[in-house]
């Protein structure tokens, strides 16, 4: 019983030693792992520290070794890195090129070889393709190919022959004409035949078989023309004899300005019945050589046509211009005002065949010189009521109007010209004081020779008035009348006569006033040589031409005048 109570107690003293000897080490490894976590933790903390350290003080470090060292061992690494690199794909590269290089040339080889053949194969086919096109095109004509008008293209010449020959058997040809209907020339009037000698044939030899390619892309025509065998002299009699031909002709006319009565418009062309009779030769000839079968002469242009149209530049610029001269009118103010306008302009106008326009210049001079008579007073008779109430006429002189008639024409035409409208006197070689029978005016001397008595009238009125002595009713001595002007003043002065045949002056005679109104040496001065003043003593007593007064009278007068003062004397 003890034994098996120890035996129990040392089982159980046994197992709590294992117990505490088991926790006992678990107590160590704990303590041993505690210790190794602890030293790993340190270890990894002092990593960490380290490792933060070096970060921290080796950046600055390494950023200089960077640069100080970094671009010599980049430069080296890439040098020595470059090198085993490029040497490893040369040859990995090198095998492959190599393999494919041997691959390729085969095939190409191979492709080389069928594309000959190939080749040879088109060009064999294309070259038997062309000689058997040429050798068609021996026997028959290119396209394109015309002959008399007619194609022939891809046909052969014994089809054109056929052709021919048909055509010439029943050929007609309808001529129409403008106005006279139509008529027909047959081929049996004029032995149309088809030549029989190989023209043909001639004509398809001559062309180079073996250009064929060009001819087929070629669109212009080949124009060929054989000569047909026919009566020359038949067809000319029968072209003579058309009703064209020998009806009326009527010739066409050009269009043309006309005057409308207001302005000038176009008239227009007109076309007649004229034929122009060697086109219609050439015309019908070669209607014939083609085998047409109807020609229109008037499509043909075998009628003759106006040179100028109503659209030809020439003709509306001729209209322009003359409708420029019509725009003219030119007023000359006279008694009554004279006008010169269309209705008279478009007198003196015309146009010639080629379009040029005319002013005629000798009728604008005549018109003038008409107008001249009419208006000029110098030298023409008038007729006037005298200071005294005396109804008288008188002629010459040197006084009066007188227009510059060749002056005054270049001016007109110079006016019409540029289509002027004005108000004008005309030129004038010379004037007078006023228009109308007494162109005078109200301020003159009146000499009346038949009464020996003389007035000076101003405005109208009597200033003065005084008996005289005139010329003696001798042919050389008489006083001409007429009506002239004062032309000369002088006081005093001598009066010379015409030199005699010993070569002294008829007289000499010195005057206290002068006043002169002929160029011959005629005019108004005192002549205290006269016992008395008028009456007949001029038939005794005349003078040799001058009109005497009385020395006062002379002075008055020379007192009251002006140089151009009218001196009319009359019977």
């Amino acid at each position: 019983m003890s034994t098996k109570k120890d035996g129990r107690k040392s089982g159980k003293n046994q197992e709590k030693q294992k117990n505490v000897s088991i926790q006992n080490n678990a107590s160590k490894q704990k303590r041993i792992s505690g210790q190794k976590q602890v030293s790993e933790r340190k270890n990894v903390s002092g990593k960490k520290q380290t490792s933060e350290r070096k970060n921290v003080s080796g950046k600055k470090q390494t950023s200089e070794q960077k640069n100080v060292f970094g671009k010599k061992q980049t430069s080296e690494r890439k040098n020595v890195s470059g090198k085993k690199r490029t040497s490893e794909r040369k040859k990995i590269s090198g095998k492959k090129r190599t393999s494919k290089q041997k691959n390729n040339s085969g095939q190409k080889q191979a492709f080389r070889q069928k594309l000959f053949v190939a080749s040879a194969a088109v060009i064999g086919s294309l070259c038997i393709a062309y000689l058997c096109v040429s050798f068609y095109f021996m026997k028959h004509f290119f396209p394109n190919t015309i002959i008399n008008g007619q194609d022939f293209s891809g046909q052969t010449a014994e089809a054109a022959e056929a052709f021919f020959k048909e055509k010439t058997e029943g050929y007609s040809l309808t001529v129409i004409a403008n106005g006279s209907g139509t008529e027909t020339i047959h081929g049996s009037e004029i032995s149309l035949t088809c030549r029989e000698g190989g023209e043909i044939k001639a004509v398809l030899k001559q062309q180079n078989a073996f250009q064929w390619p060009v001819k087929l892309w070629d669109k212009k025509a080949s124009e060929v023309r054989i000569e047909l065998s026919y009566d020359r002299a038949a067809l000319e009699k029968r072209i003579q004899s058309l009703d064209a031909v020998t009806s009326e002709q009527i010739p066409a006319s050009s269009a043309f300005p006309k005057y409308d009565g207001n302005t000038y418009v176009i008239e227009p062309e007109s076309y007649g019945t004229a034929v122009n009779i060697r086109a219609v030769k050439e015309c019908i000839t070669n209607s014939v050589q083609t085998f047409a079968a109807e020609v229109d002469l008037k499509q043909a242009d075998c009628y003759e046509t106006p040179k100028y149209t109503s659209q030809s530049e020439q003709v509306t610029s001729a209209c322009e211009t003359l409708n420029t001269y019509c725009r003219a009118s030119i007023t000359y103010n006279m008694d009554v005002p004279v006008v010169v306008d269309k209705a008279l302009i478009s007198g003196w106008l015309s146009v010639d065949g080629d379009m040029n326009v005319t002013l005629n210049e000798a009728a604008v001079r005549e018109w003038m010189r008409e107008f001249g008579k009419r208006y000029d007073t110098l030298g023409s008779s008038r007729t006037f009521t005298t200071p005294a109430g005396k109804t008288a006429e008188v002629s010459g002189g040197t006084y009066g109007w007188s227009v510059d008639e060749d002056g005054e024409t270049a001016l007109l035409i110079d006016h019409i010209k540029k289509g002027e409208v004005l108000s004008k006197e005309p030129a004038w070689c010379q004037t007078a004081a006023a228009h109308g029978a007494q162109d005078w005016g109200s301020t003159y001397i009146d000499v009346d020779l038949s009464a020996q008595h003389m007035w000076y009238v101003v405005n109208g009125g009597i200033a003065m008035q005084c008996d005289v002595v005139t010329g003696a009713p001798d042919a050389s001595k008489v006083t001409p009348a007429g009506v002239y002007y004062v032309s000369e003043k002088l006081s005093p002065t001598v009066l010379i006569g015409e030199t005699q045949a010993d070569g002294k002056p008829e007289y000499e005679q010195e005057v206290d006033y002068w006043m002169r109104v002929t160029q011959s040496g005629i005019g108004f001065h005192d002549a205290d040589w006269q016992l008395a003043f008028g009456g007949d003593l001029y038939l005794s007593r005349g003078s040799h031409g001058c009109i005497n007064m009385s020395k006062y009278d002379a002075q008055t007068l020379y007192s009251m005048i002006e140089l151009g003062v009218p001196a009319v004397i009359h019977y």
